[in-house]
């Protein structure tokens, strides 16, 4: 084919019947691209599957790992049983395929709403005798598997994309999960040492910690555990959010762009206030860049909102290791009282 198209090139026409050169050109630089696209694909193809993965390895790992859970986890959570353990793990492949597939497809990890599959099914099979701790112990299970699942779908797919060897990527992942086992307790023992995880009043109010275990209680204990009218006012505010939303899609831009977006407004709620002051000062910031600048706001905001974010979550790890040794920063409000 490129042989082809190298004749037509050269011109097999005379000066007479030469055809149109805007059509051979167009048609000369589509047949190129198509014969370098297949070019690309192959090499890629050929690189990412020349060092398969066993799958004996694989099943050998997982058993493995089954079994050490199932006679490590209900030491820890009493209530989850040896056997929900293993039915934990019996199902979680399936899980995360489907988690695995969507990534692929959409980008989006729905690792939680998998999760919750595994909560209500072991909830609902303990029962009110531990049937909450055992739920939410096989939403952890459910999750560190179909999370794992789907981060490897994401490695698999840059290192084709890389030309880099998918056996690569996998011993990767494994040190850097080996990694995790050590530096994510250590983390977690840092924070809960630092400060008050869970308090209402904390910084850490733990928010989605809160709604699984409601989740778990619900699904044992049934929807009159809810307090009086939570319903209705979950009912409420669910129809109101839907109302603002379908009017920001029928108005007129220069009308939606002063409605506000409902999964804004409800984030304070989730996490607290003081989210809403982080929000409020970027999106002042990005107001008045925008008004100085347009095209670099447009360019440079996202990694300008990721500088921040990472700077701001860099400043616990300080703020904790003070916290440990009861360091505090000194107070610089000064409180006058007039006495007469």
């Amino acid at each position: 084919m490129i042989s082809k198209v190298s004749t037509v090139t050269r011109g097999e026409h005379g000066p007479s019947d030469r055809p149109d050169r805007t059509g051979i050109d167009g048609s000369v630089r589509t047949v190129y691209r198509t014969e370098i696209r297949f070019v690309e694909q192959n090499k890629q193809d050929e690189v990412f599957l020349k060092d398969g993965i066993p799958f004996w390895f694989a099943a050998s790992g997982y058993v493995s790992l089954a079994a050490v859970s199932s006679a490590v986890i209900p030491m820890i959570f009493p209530p989850y049983k040896w056997y929900l353990v293993i039915l934990s793990y019996i199902i979680a492949p399936i899980l995360a395929f489907c988690n695995s597939y969507g990534i692929g497809l959409t980008d989006m990890n729905l690792e939680f709403s998998y999760g919750k599959i595994g909560l209500f099914m072991i909830c609902s099979l303990v029962g009110s005798q531990g049937g909450v701790l055992a739920g939410l112990a096989a939403f952890g299970v459910l999750t560190s598997i179909i999370s794992a699942a789907g981060d490897l779908m994401q490695d698999f797919r840059t290192g084709y994309l890389t030309l880099s060897s998918a056996k690569s990527m996998f011993v990767s992942q494994l040190v850097g999960t080996a990694m995790g086992c050590v530096i994510a307790p250590l983390t977690f023992w840092l924070y809960w040492s630092a400060f008050d995880i869970g308090s209402p009043d904390g910084p850490y109010k733990a928010p989605y910690a809160v709604t699984l275990r409601e989740m778990a209680i619900i699904r044992v204990e049934g929807l009159s555990e809810l307090p009086k009218h939570c319903l209705t006012i979950c009912h409420g505010f669910f129809v109101a959010a839907l109302g603002i939303d379908l009017l920001r899609d029928v108005t007129p831009k220069k009308v939606s762009q002063f409605i506000p977006i409902p999964m804004a407004m409800a984030l304070p709620f989730y996490v607290g206030a003081y989210l809403a002051v982080d929000l409020f000062v970027g999106t002042v910031i990005l107001f008045v860049w925008e008004r100085i600048n347009k095209k670099k706001s447009e360019d440079y905001a996202g990694i300008v909102a990721s500088g921040l974010i990472c700077g701001d979550g860099m400043w616990t790890i300080p703020s904790a290791i003070l916290s440990i040794f009861r360091i505090n920063p000194p107070n610089m409000q000064v409180f006058w009282s007039f006495c007469k």
